[in-house]
C-alpha cells in the first residue's frame, strides 16, 4: 500500500510539472481560440503577441500571469500582467542548532550543531508585462 501511494504522489508531483504550452492551452480552451480571428490565431499557436489583441489570446499565447494589476488611466480601465521566473543564487550560510540526543548509556544529553554549507536561494525577477486597455492589448515590453 506504501508503494502505491509513493507511486501516485510521484505521478501527480511529475504532472504538475508538466510545462505550460500554447498548444496545451488551445486544447484546455477550445472555445476561447476559435472565438480569435486567423491571423490572431496563427499568432497565438507561435506564442506571439500583437497590439489589439484580446486578453483571452495573450493568455493562450504566453500563459497565466505571475501577477496582474488593474487601474484606471484617461477614463479607461487598465490592466498590467507581469510573467516572472527566478534564478538561482548560491550562497553559504552558517546554521546552528541546539537539541538533545536520544538517550545512550548515559541518559539523554544536550549538544550544539554548527557549521557552514552552501545553499541556494531563488530569487525571482520580472520577465515580462503585457498592458492592457479596456481589455485589448496596448504594449508589452520583454526581458532579453
Amino acid at each position: 500500500m506504501k508503494k502505491l501511494l509513493v507511486a501516485i504522489s510521484a505521478g501527480f508531483l511529475l504532472v504538475s510539472c508538466v510545462p505550460s504550452t500554447p498548444q496545451a492551452r488551445i486544447q484546455k480552451y477550445p472555445e476561447k481560440y476559435q472565438a480569435l480571428g486567423e491571423k490572431t490565431k496563427a499568432l497565438v499557436q507561435q506564442g506571439q503577441i500583437a497590439q489589439g489583441m484580446s486578453a483571452d489570446a495573450v493568455y493562450l499565447a504566453w500563459g497565466d500571469p505571475d501577477r496582474i494589476f488593474q487601474g484606471y488611466k484617461d477614463g479607461k480601465s487598465t490592466d498590467r500582467w507581469d510573467y516572472a521566473s527566478s534564478r538561482p543564487v548560491y550562497v553559504s550560510g552558517f546554521y546552528g542548532a541546539y537539541g538533545y540526543r536520544p538517550y545512550g548509556p548515559y541518559g539523554r544529553y544536550s549538544y550544539l550543531g554548527y557549521g557552514m554549507g552552501p545553499e541556494v536561494a531563488y530569487i525571482p525577477y520580472r520577465v515580462a508585462s503585457v498592458w492592457f486597455v479596456n481589455n485589448r492589448l496596448d504594449g508589452w515590453e520583454r526581458a532579453r
